[in-house]
């Protein structure tokens, strides 16, 4: 069920009634919720639900056996077995495929036997996204930041429809506590919500789905037949489309779970204003960065010990952050770039540490240009992302440097769209605040006559029907 169709719009209608209809009775409450998302990820494939009650019953038992065990040395192999269990889910729907074939592939290149017989794994919608708050929830048990919640609590922690399938990746004490209050319907910031919604509708509707039909789809689907500058034009706009596709997700997730009173982290933060590679990864999927920072480079031991270590873990840490995007070579390279290039600026800002200088040059031109060299640091590593196997990537690299001739993908509203996304990403915070403050003094009247005209401009400039979000895959 995608979040811009006329069936998830009668489904949060039902739901939205229920939920405040409910809400002064906990229990049914939160039975109703379970239900509805359970609805919600069935609409796909209604038996990808019993892989996430697995992964909640796995999640669940394997925190209370954590929780309960008396003696610390214990808790490390129960900790392992679940973790392992949640694991094994994903490695089995999302990597099998891979997995199999590249094994295959190795035994037929040595000569060792007939291909082996490969099976057909369909990919469960959002796998990643609740495995990954799913071992987020045990770890922080088995660290004692956070005590074993109900079952229903842990069912409708993970199964909350608007974080279901792309995020944003809330953990279990940023979300149960939330879980087991009452909400009150009079605190609720309905013209943010609203203008969250909306602004995350245009983003995909109108922005990610213009780009991807008149540029980004064309060129990399068929690169050979395109010249170098529309293959540039084609890498910033899918740098844009990305954004805008999963930001817009984002903010519409955002958006809804505010109208049922919930607050979700923020996952966004104007990632091509980075100036470092670093600064990208705590602008960009923030929510992804944090728990990959907490619960895989940490453990691996993070910056204490040696250099060489350090620069290990950040790799281990990008490369796996790349293979969890999708089971492909283009991922692992992707996740590759990012672990050189972010442990390539930490080398850098060491070296400026010991001579006495900032981290960064703050001069304005210097500024400048360390935003521009990152926002295409960025874009390469976009092409092996968006590509569908490295010789693809390789092509489009190639004809990017020595393919010169007519480019009439490259119109001006394209680059007109492409320029105004990335300058936006440059405006103060303040304004967005500031003009969602000032939309929420208007009257009701005047709201619903401005939700509804820029629902009518989102439909208008749409395309018929609306592609499924890009990090649905992941």
């Amino acid at each position: 069920m995608l979040f811009p169709t006329i069936d998830f719009a009668i489904f949060f209608v039902v739901v939205f009634l229920g939920h405040w209809l409910l809400n002064p009775h906990p229990r049914p409450w939160k039975v109703f919720m379970i239900v509805a998302s359970y609805v919600f990820y069935g609409w796909w494939d209604w038996r990808f639900v019993f892989l996430l009650a697995a992964a909640t019953v796995i999640a669940q038992v394997g925190a209370r056996a954590v929780e309960r065990a008396p003696d610390p040395r214990r808790r490390r192999p129960l900790l392992a077995a679940t973790v392992t269990g949640l694991l094994g889910l994903l490695v089995w729907f999302k990597y099998y495929g891979f997995l199999s074939l590249n094994f295959d592939n190795a035994l037929h290149g040595i000569g060792l036997g007939p291909p082996l017989p490969l099976m057909q794994v369909a990919l469960p919608i959002g796998i990643s996204f609740f495995t990954f708050m799913a071992i987020s929830y045990v770890v922080d048990v088995s660290r004692g930041e956070l005590r074993t919640a109900s079952w229903l609590d842990v069912a409708v922690y993970l199964s909350f429809f608007p974080h279901l399938v792309a995020g944003p990746v809330v953990r279990g004490r940023e979300l149960l506590p939330q879980v087991r209050k009452r909400r009150d319907p009079r605190r609720i910031d309905y013209a943010r919500a609203g203008y969250l919604i909306f602004g995350g509708l245009f983003k995909k509707v109108v922005i990610s789905s213009f780009l991807a039909s008149a540029i980004v789809d064309p060129v990399f689907g068929t690169p050979g037949q395109h010249a170098s500058l529309e293959i540039l034009v084609a890498i910033y706009a899918y740098a844009v489309q990305i954004y805008a596709d999963f930001s817009g997700y984002t903010d519409i997730a955002i958006g809804v779970a505010l109208l049922l009173g919930f607050r979700f982290p923020e996952n966004f933060n104007a990632p091509y204003a980075a100036r470092s590679m670093q600064d990208f990864w705590r602008r960009w999927h923030m929510s992804l960065s944090r728990w990959l920072r907490d619960y895989l480079y940490v453990p691996l031991g993070g910056s204490r010990g040696r250099k060489w270590k350090t620069y290990r873990n950040l790799m281990i840490t990008m490369v796996l952050g790349g293979l969890w995007h999708g089971a492909s070579w283009t991922f692992v390279l992707w996740g590759a770039y990012h672990g050189a290039c972010v442990a390539v600026g930490r080398l850098r800002r060491q070296h400026r540490a010991a001579r006495g200088l900032p981290e960064l040059d703050d001069r304005p031109g210097s500024a400048f240009v360390q935003r521009v060299v990152t926002f295409h640091l960025v874009c390469l590593g976009w092409v092996f992302f968006r590509a569908d196997s490295v010789s693809t990537a390789l092509a489009l690299l190639g004809r990017l440097v020595s393919s010169l001739g007519p480019a009439p993908a490259v119109t001006p509203l394209v680059l007109a769209v492409i320029a105004g996304a990335i300058a936006a990403q440059y405006l103060s915070r303040d304004l967005s605040a500031s003009l969602q403050d000032r939309f929420s003094r208007l009257g009701p009247t005047v709201q619903g006559a401005a939700l509804a005209a820029g629902l009518y401009i989102i439909t208008t400039l749409g395309p018929q029907g609306v592609a499924p979000f890009i990090y649905f895959r992941f």
